[in-house]
């Protein structure tokens, strides 16, 4: 009964060393650390020869097997890059975002924050819908900025925050030009203010401004129309004026709305006249009509 036990144990330790063995990969001779020195050559040798796609799946498995073999940091990266260069935006964003989160002190940590910002900034966005992903970018950009002030890339970085204001700019330019098409002068002219102290430098600011003074205008707010013309006139290149509106157009497109305000004012208090003028007559005819009743009472 006990060689029986015994005999059952080798067995079970027998055909467990012949799993473990089996499961060892053949390249690399059984030694782990080689197999992923030769998994992470291949990968490389196809990212270095523009095979992205390729490369993407030994660099994955390297990141589930080789933890403590000194792989992970250089198969982390490479999988990001791969990514990055497939333009498969979400996926590289998030890959670079693992390398920075586990791998803060490596040399590649500056390119990582930088291209996980490119990466947001390229993801699909919807301009009329959601801002999310604007949003995103901005942030990511802002980090490597406070992360890297001095870095060779911040003419690159600035250029990119540049774009992702004038996608906010956009939007707004959007929403303020709908109200004025529903007919919203108040919130247009609320919108437009805002608009031009948030994005001085925007590319709308001429129709931002365009919008802004025939709201005014039809707010019957004259001055302030003019006012903003001046600038309008001072500040918009000539050639910008003719593509939008000209100060002669806009001009006389104020002045005509003045004009039927006045003749509003006008109408308005003769109309005031003509209304008390009648409430007089009646006030005397009902006077007459009480001194009459009066004198019938005697």
């Amino acid at each position: 009964m006990r060689i029986n036990k015994h005999f059952s144990i080798f067995v079970l330790l027998a055909a467990t060393a012949y799993s473990l063995i089996a499961c060892v990969p053949r390249d690399g001779g059984g030694d782990r650390t080689l197999m992923c020195k030769n998994r992470f050559d291949a990968a490389d040798k196809d990212f270095k020869e523009g095979n992205y796609g390729r490369a993407k799946e030994p660099l994955e498995e390297i990141l589930n097997i080789c933890i403590g073999t000194g792989y992970m940091e250089q198969a982390q990266f490479l999988i990001a890059e791969s990514y990055f260069n497939l333009e498969e935006w979400l996926e590289a964003r998030g890959e670079y975002g693992s390398f920075i989160n586990n791998f803060p002190s490596s040399p590649f940590i500056e390119t990582a924050e930088y291209r996980k910002a490119v990466a947001a900034f390229n993801i699909e966005y919807d301009i009329d819908r959601d801002e999310t992903n604007t949003t995103l970018a901005m942030r990511d950009f802002e980090k490597f900025q406070s992360n890297y002030p001095e870095s060779p890339l911040m003419d690159s970085v600035n250029y990119y925050m540049n774009l992702l204001i004038e996608r906010r700019a956009e939007r707004d330019y959007r929403t303020a030009r709908l109200y004025h098409k529903l007919d919203h002068p108040q919130s247009t002219v609320v919108y437009m203010k805002e608009f031009l102290d948030l994005y001085p430098r925007s590319k709308r600011r001429p129709e931002a401004l365009n919008l802004l003074i025939e709201s005014y205008a039809e707010l019957d707010q004259f001055e302030t129309a003019r006012y903003y013309l001046e600038n309008y006139r001072l500040t918009v290149p000539d050639s910008i004026q003719k593509r939008i509106e000209t100060v002669e157009a806009t001009e006389a497109y104020i002045a005509k709305l003045e004009k039927k305000f006045l003749q509003r004012i006008e109408k308005e208090k003769k109309q005031k006249l003509i209304e008390k003028q009648e409430a007089k007559e009646e006030a005397e005819a009902q006077r007459d009509v009480d001194e009459e009743d009066e004198e019938d009472e005697y």
